[in-house]
């Protein structure tokens, strides 16, 4: 039980690292700082898509923009902050 919550836990920290490269790189192109016409880039920014955009999509729908600035990756982020706290407060004390 430990060994699939530290999966888990694993897991939900490579994603918050991918959620934090897919703002970062909307940002760069947005800017005109990267060439999309790279393949290097357009592939880097197409899986950093496919990865985030399942998840943030129901979020952007319920969440209003606030102008130009999407806070749907904000909260997400405080989504996976709370799911580990979950894991490590409430799941790790049982399986021990």
């Amino acid at each position: 039980m430990i060994a699939v919550l530290n999966v888990i836990m694993y897991a939900l920290n490579i994603y918050w690292y991918v959620i934090i490269a897919s703002a970062i790189f909307s940002w760069l192109f947005a800017f005109g700082v990267v060439n999309p016409r790279n393949p290097v880039v357009s592939a880097i920014g197409n899986f950093l898509y496919q990865a985030t955009e399942p998840v943030l999509r129901p979020i952007r729908r319920v969440v209003p923009t606030l102008g130009a600035i999407d806070i749907s990756p904000v909260i997400l982020l405080l989504g996976i902050i709370l799911i580990q706290q979950v894991i490590i407060l409430y799941v790790y004390p049982i399986a021990f």
